[in-house]
């Protein structure tokens, strides 16, 4: 009968910027392409604005804002990587409107990059979204194509 068997609930990650969404094995760096730190989606932005892509706590923040991580109140750990080689800015191009600790909501605006800064100084701006505990999660399915921050689901997964 399964009285007492789990159903599984279902998550989702939101896109943290707004731009055209590919599969993490397309990023232009061998870390994130080989899925090294785990999987998701790159976002090829359009715009600077980065949002939370789930509710949770703010666990670390890069000391130059190229990355952060989110532990998500469903157990999810979410790490935004904005740009490639971008550590090597020293924060130059990243304006940080949150901080370590902090709890956020999915959609709140967490940080802005100046996408035009980072290209001139010859960086790309190809920003991985990545889940780093995918152990812990099950039936992983991500979403590739056009996404808007905050709004377009570019990870589903159960627990």
């Amino acid at each position: 009968m399964g009285l007492f068997t789990r159903k599984k609930k279902k998550f989702e990650i939101l896109a943290p910027l707004t731009g055209k969404a590919v599969p993490v094995s397309e990023t232009p760096d061998s870390v994130f392409s080989g899925k090294v730190l785990g999987d998701g989606v790159t976002i090829l932005p359009e715009n600077g604005e980065v949002v939370a892509p789930v509710a949770g706590k703010v666990v670390n923040i890069a000391h130059s804002y190229h990355a952060l991580c989110i532990e998500g109140d469903d157990g999810a750990e979410v790490l935004i990587h904005l740009g490639i080689n971008t550590v090597e800015l020293k924060g130059k191009g990243f304006c940080c409107h949150i901080k370590q600790g902090d709890h956020v909501q999915a959609g709140q605006k967490l940080m802005n990059m100046d996408l035009e800064f980072i290209k001139e100084q010859g960086y790309s701006t190809a920003s991985p979204c990545i889940v780093t505990n995918l152990t812990d999660l099950k039936n992983l399915s991500l979403q590739t194509g056009d996404a808007k921050a905050g709004e377009t689901v570019v990870v589903q997964y159960e627990k």
